[in-house]
């Protein structure tokens, strides 16, 4: 990884603890933490959590709390597209993560780190969807070709319903997660040391500056989404609540059944995908 990447990161990066996390739930969407779990995220922090409204007839809930990093937390309109993005995507029937109201009826709220000088960071409240990433188990083909499906369907109806006044806040050039900037990452080969991988990725991307480059132009243009973490969750036929999951598990079948993450922007060709770690929107 380059060396000035990683200093940006650490600089814009949150590093709240599970104290002021307890705090934020409390002061914002007037939650009582009954449990906090670090989960992990590049530039971002994420905390899966577990809460109560207070009240005893009120039932423990989870979620995941997002804090953005304070680079991206300067872009308000970028942070809203996104989430309206992921609450139209459940509105048409995909199991995709959609935020809890903050106190004042907000979908995010801008706040202060007790650490962070004078940075500010969007937080986010965001249903939790539990699950095991792909990259953990054995994929059979069919899974893989139902991911490929799920990525087709979201880009269609993204790219024909999805409307937001501040969706070109998405169209991002030079945003290292476009695909279409897969030369960029000659900066980053460092972070692979001698992994036994690096004379693949190597091999990509010299394939891709020599093969698709030159015609990126010529790509349909659509409003989609890089899937960054797909997962997989077994779940009991005896399991009386149904949990929203990137892929349930019925009998020797996985079944893919909700989005767990994605980065919504502009990319030239179709159908495309990039997978990263973990999860957390």
């Amino acid at each position: 990884m380059a060396s000035g990447d990683r200093r940006q990161r650490a600089a814009t990066k949150p590093a709240f603890g599970e104290k002021e996390v307890a705090e934020l739930l409390d002061e914002v969407f007037g939650l009582k933490a009954l449990w906090v779990r670090s989960l992990p995220s590049y530039d971002d922090q994420n905390f899966h959590v577990r809460v109560s409204s207070g009240g005893e007839a009120e039932g423990v809930e989870e979620y995941v709390l997002k804090i953005t990093n304070s680079e991206d937390s300067q872009q308000p309109a970028l942070i809203e597209a996104q989430t309206h993005a992921m609450m139209f995507l459940s509105a048409h029937g995909f199991p995709s993560a959609t935020p809890r109201l903050t106190k004042d009826g907000s979908i995010m709220s801008l706040q202060a780190g007790s650490r962070s000088g004078n940075k500010k960071y969007m937080v986010r409240l965001l249903t939790y969807l539990p699950g095991t990433p792909v990259a953990k188990i054995a994929a059979p083909t069919q899974l893989l070709y139902d991911i490929g499906k799920l990525a087709a369907s979201l880009d269609k109806a993204l790219t024909e319903e999805f409307h937001h006044p501040s969706v070109g806040s998405l169209h991002r050039d030079q945003f290292i997660w476009n695909l279409a900037n897969v030369p960029l990452l000659d900066q980053y080969m460092d972070a692979l040391g001698q992994n036994e991988h690096r004379d693949v990725v190597q091999w990509v991307i010299q394939q891709f500056k020599e093969k698709v480059t030159p015609k990126i132009s010529s790509f349909r243009a659509c409003e989609c989404f890089i899937l960054n973490h797909i997962a997989v969750c077994s779940r009991k036929q005896t399991h009386r609540r149904s949990w929203l999951t990137a892929i349930k598990y019925h009998g020797s079948q996985y079944q893919h059944n909700a989005v767990l993450k994605y980065h919504y922007n502009q990319y030239r060709y179709n159908a495309v995908l990039k997978y990263r770690f973990l999860f957390c929107i």
